[in-house]
C-alpha cells in the first residue's frame, strides 16, 4: 500500500523489484544497474532489467543489444542478453533521436513496460531510474510495490547532496533503502597508490549519518567504462574488475533475505 492508501498491484511473476536511483546524473547508476543485473544471474537468480530513462537509455549500449522486441498476443517479448531480460525505449526509438515528453506519457510508457512485458517468472527486476526525483520515479512507486532501493552517489559533496534527496524521496513513498553504493570511490595508480579523485568516504559518513547501510566501495576502472562502451559489462569477469559488483549482489541477496523475514512468509491462493 502506498502512502495515499491505494493498494499497489505487483508486476506478475516477479518477486523482487529493486530500483536503482541517484538524485543526478553522472554517477554510473546505468553502469551499477547493468552490472548488478549480470552479477545476480551469475549467482543463478532469474533477472530482468527495466531501463526507465526514457531520455538517455544507456541500456541497449551497455548490453550489446540493438534488436527491435516483438509483441505475442498483447505481450512485448522481452530482449534478453547475457542471461538477463531486458526491456528499454532505446529499444523502440533507436538513434540520436530525442524524445521530447511530459509526464502523462511518461507514466503511460512506465504502466507499458511493467504490466505490458512478458517478464515471466523473475526474482528481480532491476529499474534504472532517470536522474532526479520527477514524474517517472513517482509514477513507479506511486503503482508497484518497489520491495527496495539503492541509491548510488560518488564520494563528492554535489553528488552526496542529491543523493541525500533521492533517499527522501524513497522515505516519502515508504520505498526501503537497501542501501548506499559508492561509485568512482577513488583510482588505483600502476603503482598501487590510491587517489581519491572525487573525495574520501562521503557515501559511508552519508550512510552512517542517515542510519542506512553502505554497500559498496566502486573504484574508479578504465575497464569498467570500456566495458560500458563496448557491449562487455565488467561483471562477466567475477574474479578480476567485476569482483565489486558480484559482492554488491551478494549484499542485495543477504537483504532481500532479510526483508522477506522480517515480513513473514507469503500468503497464497492456494494456502
Amino acid at each position: 500500500m502506498n502512502p495515499s492508501g491505494v493498494t499497489l498491484q505487483p508486476v506478475e511473476g516477479v518477486k523482487h523489484l529493486i530500483a536503482v536511483g541517484s538524485g543526478k546524473g553522472g554517477v554510473g547508476k546505468t553502469t551499477v544497474s547493468v552490472n548488478l543485473a549480470i552479477a545476480l544471474a551469475a549467482l543463478g537468480h532469474k533477472v530482468g532489467l527495466m531501463d526507465a530513462d526514457v531520455y538517455g537509455p544507456n541500456v541497449p549500449r551497455m548490453m550489446d543489444t540493438r534488436a527491435s522486441p516483438h509483441a505475442i498476443g498483447e505481450k512485448i517479448q522481452p530482449l534478453v542478453s547475457y542471461g538477463v531480460k531486458l526491456m528499454s525505449m532505446g529499444f523502440m526509438s533507436p538513434g540520436d533521436k530525442p524524445l521530447i515528453w511530459r509526464g502523462p506519457m511518461l507514466h503511460s510508457v512506465m504502466q507499458q513496460f511493467l504490466r505490458g512485458v512478458n517478464w515471466g517468472e523473475l526474482d528481480y527486476l532491476i529499474i534504472d531510474l532517470p536522474p532526479g526525483t520527477g514524474d517517472v520515479q513517482l509514477s513507479l512507486v506511486q503503482s508497484v510495490p518497489i520491495t527496495g532501493a539503492i541509491v548510488v552517489t560518488t564520494p563528492s559533496e554535489v553528488a552526496m547532496e542529491d543523493a541525500r534527496k533521492a533517499v527522501g524521496m524513497f522515505g516519502t513513498v515508504k520505498t526501503p533503502i537497501i542501501g548506499i553504493v559508492e561509485n568512482m570511490s577513488y583510482l588505483e595508480a600502476p603503482g598501487g597508490e590510491r587517489i581519491d579523485v572525487f573525495g574520501q568516504g562521503g557515501g559511508r559518513r552519508m550512510a552512517e549519518a542517515m542510519s542506512i547501510p553502505f554497500l559498496v566501495e566502486l573504484p574508479l576502472d578504465p575497464k569498467v567504462r570500456i566495458g560500458g562502451d563496448t557491449g562487455r559489462p565488467v561483471a562477466l569477469d567475477p574474479l578480476g574488475a567485476g569482483a565489486a559488483f558480484h559482492e554488491l549482489a551478494g549484499k542485495v541477496v543477504e537483504s532481500m533475505a532479510g526483508l522477506e523475514k522480517k515480513a513473514g512468509p507469503r500468503i497464497t491462493l492456494e494456502d
